[in-house]
């Protein structure tokens, strides 16, 4: 069944810039003391004292609008652009009561809502610091326009704003408090749910695979001892016709040795597949890397020899002796090598190398193929994935598999028509840490 979006009323677009919290509250902030200012622009006012509150209420408008554009335009300084705004708000509220009658003048009731929505972003301390200020402000305009204010009323403007304030910032402090433990909450909740799905995809491979394995297990098996029959005949076979000088002779000759040949390429086939199937547990002894390195290169080279490629082999002295599978990790060096020779045309090379970088290893097989497509790249380790008639797809995947058994990585990189590098790197002191 589908599932359709909730749709949304037309006019929900005008509220998504409050989306933010720093906006909404210089909405709010310019809300209260706009519609403050001009509530008490009602009051009347002795005749000395008059001034023209409602275009105090634009001016005051448009200075509140330049606040929400430059939280808008600059949200990394909302704190500081509203401590500006905080001040300037302050000294306006200072100069109406001194311009409109001092201590008595009724705009005084304005540092209720300011304080109160202060309080609540700033937090309750700083609303009570802001009730003692207010409280000082109006002791102050009192003093420069007289009638001055009595001790007793300035006292209960800041206990009258002070007290709400720091309830309103006691609320605001616990809300940011669970609403942060929320955040934190659901964050560990989306990593356990990405965990969670990471592992049930890989135990749905591990199935998979486990599944895979035992099929290609049993099916290599059955097949092998066909395959061996067939090559041991072929061999019987071609001893038979050897040395007989006719047409048919010849002929038959060169049908026997294709025999061979296939049969040589099927029995590589079911040893890759047992290879996968039946992976074995490593079992590291200290031994030299540079010279398991040399030693895949010069049983090669007869083959890479009559291909036309020229194999090359440059080796680290510095690096140490190391407790490695030198089975297994031959095995992985010479999948590599094998993939390198199968990219080479005739003339090409291939360099096998070894390089010491700290407390790795590394073993880089680069070749002057034609490297390897953005589109291959992607699948490249992926069982049974290959771009070979006759392959299993297997071989890197292996390779990979070896090298992680090791505590390593393998690692590749290619340019189209300037070859590609595999690169494995395995952690010299390995063996320490299992």
């Amino acid at each position: 069944m589908a599932v359709t979006a909730p749709i949304r009323a037309p006019w929900a677009g005008l509220f998504r810039p409050l989306e933010r919290d720093e906006r909404l509250f210089a909405v709010l902030l310019a809300f209260v003391m706009v519609g403050g200012l001009a509530t008490l622009g009602l009051l009347p006012l002795r005749p000395r004292h008059r001034v023209d509150v409602y275009s105090v209420v634009i001016w005051f408008g448009l200075y509140k609008a330049g606040i929400f554009a430059l939280v808008t335009v600059s949200p990394r300084a909302t704190r500081r652009i509203f401590i500006a705004a905080l001040c300037i708000d302050l000294l306006l509220v200072f100069l109406l009561l001194f311009l409109t009658g001092g201590g008595d003048s009724p705009f005084v009731n304005l540092f209720y809502p300011l304080v109160a929505v202060n309080a609540y972003y700033f937090g309750r301390w700083v609303g009570l610091f802001l009730a003692l200020v207010a409280g000082l402000l109006y002791w102050a305009a009192a003093s420069l326009a007289p009638p001055a204010a009595a001790w007793t009323a300035v006292v209960n403007l800041m206990t009258f704003v002070g007290l709400p304030a720091f309830a309103v910032g006691h609320v605001a402090d616990r809300e940011r408090r669970a609403r942060s433990e929320v955040e934190l909450l659901n964050a560990e909740l989306t990593g356990t749910l990405t965990r969670l799905r990471a592992a049930q995809e890989n135990l749905v491979e591990a199935e998979r695979m486990a599944t895979v394995g035992r099929l290609s297990l049993k099916v290599a098996h059955e097949v092998r001892n066909p395959i061996a029959a067939i090559g041991l005949n072929a061999e019987l076979l071609g001893d038979m016709v050897q040395g007989r000088v006719s047409e048919d002779g010849t002929e038959a000759t060169a049908l026997v040795t294709a025999i061979r040949d296939q049969v040589g390429a099927l029995d590589a086939l079911t040893e890759e597949y047992l290879a996968f199937a039946r992976f074995p547990r490593p079992q590291f002894e200290e031994d030299s890397v540079n010279d398991m390195v040399s030693a895949v290169a010069e049983f090669v080279r007869p083959l890479a020899a009559r291909q036309g490629i020229a194999v090359k082999v440059a080796t680290d002295p510095t690096v140490p002796p190391m407790e490695i599978d030198r089975t297994l990790l031959r095995q992985a060096v010479l999948n590599l090598v094998k993939n390198g020779m199968e990219a080479v045309s005739q003339g090409g090379s291939l360099t096998l190398t070894t390089a010491c970088m700290g407390d790795t290893v590394e073993i880089a097989i680069s070749d002057s193929g034609a490297g390897i497509s953005p589109e291959v790249g992607r699948r490249l380790f992926e069982q049974f994935f290959t771009t070979k008639p006759q392959g299993t797809g297997l071989g890197l995947s292996i390779s990979r598999q070896i090298v992680e058994e090791h505590g390593g990585k393998i690692r590749w990189h290619s340019a189209p028509g300037a070859g590609a590098t595999f690169t494995m790197t395995v952690p010299v002191q390995k063996a320490a840490h299992d």
